[in-house]
């Protein structure tokens, strides 16, 4: 993923995040999956005066409650079963630097108590323990969830939170990012490209770039790298003419070959080819059918061809042929 942008909202964030960066205080960072959270982190980090000393993270949604404690405090020799040997935590090993909570909300409220202390007084103690460990660290939490709604109903300590929210910075989704879609699409087809060994640089065609700045991308930058890389891959060509945003479709074909054209809609200019040269009928039906087709399939010309009962390589003919009027 890359934070890569042009858009207001985009550089509007980004002056924000600079700007939060040279202040050595907690901040949050709140944003749907796929907005680049990770990525800002690291931006606050290295824009920041700890960016000479480590930036640790941690994806609390990734270890049981049970385990969240040890990771972040880490524990004392025999502090529980398989516990050898005494182990530094996240926050020994952040000291001077950034400590990077993703799914904050995920935390336990136990162990939320000792993020709190550690906030307030700079100390903690390991699982286990009883001696105190003095720590700087700079907290940056990041989460898609409502920290305030979680607050009101117990699940997230009030006062960690208000500890917390210093900043807080909301990383706009891509669909409000406009102009930003065509911008990324290309650099990371030109990144598949060259992972490809590609001698030609990759470009769009209009329908191709209309599905991608049309859809919703409810899964933001992570969802439309997918969806690009996914296309320059499986594309025969420099021009990339099929998106399959949803990677769980059906194999080309296997829906689409059991559906016949639409009789009312393929059925429609007939009334309008009486009287017209044939070859000229002919031609202006063939541009209907593929146009329905097209649209049918999302502008997938495999699953065209096969609704059109051709093989690909007759529909990439016909295609080619009417490429001015599709």
């Amino acid at each position: 993923m890359e934070a890569l942008g042009q858009s207001e909202a985009f550089l509007a964030f980004q002056e924000r995040l600079s700007r939060a960066a040279t202040v050595q205080r907690p901040v949050l960072l709140i944003g749907e999956r796929g907005t680049g959270k990770e990525l800002a982190a690291i931006r606050l980090h290295y824009l920041s005066g700890r960016w000479q000393n480590p930036l640790v993270s941690l994806n609390c949604a990734a270890l049981t409650p049970s385990l969240i404690e040890s990771e972040l405090f880490g524990h004392e020799a025999g502090a529980f079963t398989g516990a050898a040997s005494r182990r530094a935590g996240r926050f020994e090993g952040a000291d001077g630097g950034t400590l990077f909570l993703d799914e904050i909300g995920a935390i336990p409220l136990e162990v939320q108590e000792k993020i709190l202390r550690v906030v307030e007084y700079g100390m903690f103690e390991r699982v286990g323990g009883s001696v105190p460990v003095e720590t700087d660290v700079r907290i940056i939490g990041a989460t898609h969830a409502d920290l305030v709604a979680l607050s009101r109903t117990g699940r997230f300590k009030p006062d960690l939170l208000d500890r917390l929210s210093f900043e807080v910075l909301f990383l706009p989704p891509l669909r409000e990012r406009l102009g930003d879609v065509q911008l990324l699409a290309d650099h990371f087809a030109r990144r598949m490209a060259y992972e490809l060994g590609w001698q030609q640089v990759p470009v769009f065609s209009e329908a191709a770039m209309g599905i991608l700045e049309k859809h919703r991308w409810p899964g933001n930058v992570r969802e439309l790298k997918n969806a690009v890389e996914r296309a320059v891959y499986r594309s025969d060509t420099a021009t990339i003419h099929d998106i399959v945003i949803d990677p769980f479709q059906p194999p080309d074909g296997a829906a689409a070959a059991v559906l016949p054209p639409d009789p009312k809609t393929a059925a429609a200019p007939a009334a309008d080819l009486t009287g017209l040269p044939l070859k000229t009928a002919v031609r202006t039906l063939e541009v209907h059918m593929l146009k329905i087709a097209l649209e049918a399939c999302r502008f997938n010309q495999k699953k065209a061809a096969a609704r059109l009962g051709l093989t690909y390589h007759q529909f990439r003919g016909l295609h080619r042929k009417y490429a001015d009027q599709l």
